[in-house]
């Protein structure tokens, strides 16, 4: 992998290496103490999940299309509201739905916009479309020498 930053755990995940899994006791250490802080743990797993899923972005987008649809909604009911039963709406319910309306197609933009920077940004990484287990070709062979 010609990749700069890479996050062995999930390469050998992508890549389909066999797993095996072994029954421990977990023990105490006899001297010294661990490297790993919480916080170094959490950027450890946020690198994870930014290297092999694009599954943040496309929660962005969701809560943008829902947010959204509830905002419209709402608007929808307050105009409802007013007509048939004159019942005028104060100016905040009505304000909240506009910047509840214009929040969730900017975050519905930037999920949109954030996937298409994930796609670049994968593609620039250069992994091999396919890799092989094993191969039976015999690559020194060749029918020219003859």
């Amino acid at each position: 992998m010609k990749e700069y930053n890479r996050f062995s755990k999930g390469i050998f995940g992508w890549i389909g290496f066999n797993t095996k899994w072994i029954e421990f006791e977990n023990i105490e250490r006899v001297a010294g103490e661990t490297k790993w802080s919480f916080w170094k743990l959490f950027k450890y797993s946020l690198e994870g999940i930014t290297a092999f899923s694009v599954l943040p972005l496309q929660i962005a987008s969701v809560f943008g299309v829902l947010f959204s649809l509830i905002a419209f909604i709402m608007i929808i009911v307050i105009i409802l509201r007013t007509i048939l039963f004159g019942d005028p709406v104060s100016g905040w319910p009505s304000m909240v739905c506009i910047v509840m309306l214009i929040g969730g197609v900017q975050l519905l933009s930037i999920g949109i916009l954030g996937q298409y920077v994930s796609k670049t940004y994968l593609e620039t990484k250069h992994r091999p479309i396919y890799i092989c287990k094993s191969s039976n070709i015999d690559l020194k062979s060749n029918d020219n020498d003859e």
